[in-house]
């Protein structure tokens, strides 16, 4: 009984110590974090010491996944098989929503990965990828000149101030 407890306990308090400070959080799991990132929900794995983030990386429930756990399959005929890479993440990147980001690869410096990516090997620096499996699909000015045309300068304005910009700006405002 008392040894379920204490390990609801370390369980919920792992949670809101990833809630409330997920650059330590990840930290304190061995997870190599530069400076100026940005993580909410990230899942480091069974073996988080591998993967290194570099400065001003931004992820959102993003899956780093070190091992190849299709070697399952090899278990009868090899029981100690295993294949387990470090991941490394460049300065200045983006990582969507949910991308998963596979054993041995390096994401290069200014890059941003789509939502829903499944990076499975290495991607250049300033590059937009994305897919299943990823695959470069724009340079990074190409994109920058791609969102010029739909900018909205909206960033420093307060949750209320956006509301009616955006209401006003969409012609929601009935």
């Amino acid at each position: 009984m008392i040894k379920n407890l204490q390990i609801a306990f370390t369980s919920v308090w792992g949670r809101v110590r990833r809630a409330v400070n997920p650059v330590a959080y990840a930290r304190s799991l061995g997870v190599r974090v530069g400076k100026n990132c940005r993580l909410i929900q990230v899942d480091f794995g069974s073996e988080p010491y591998l993967v290194e983030l570099g400065d001003h990386v931004s992820a959102t429930c993003v899956h780093f996944i070190t091992h190849d756990g299709g070697v399952w399959v090899f278990r009868n005929k090899d029981p100690g098989i295993d294949i387990v890479a470090p991941i490394k993440v460049g300065n200045n990147v983006f990582l969507g929503y949910g991308a998963i980001i596979l054993p041995g690869v390096i994401i290069g410096d200014n890059v941003v990965v789509a939502a829903g990516a499944v990076v499975s090997k290495n991607m250049p620096a300033n590059s937009v990828i994305g897919g299943v499996p990823a695959r470069k699909i724009k340079s990074l000015e190409e994109y920058w000149e791609s969102v010029q045309r739909k900018r909205l300068n909206t960033k420093g304005l307060s949750k209320k101030e956006k509301k009616v910009f955006y209401l006003n700006y969409f012609g929601l405002n009935k």
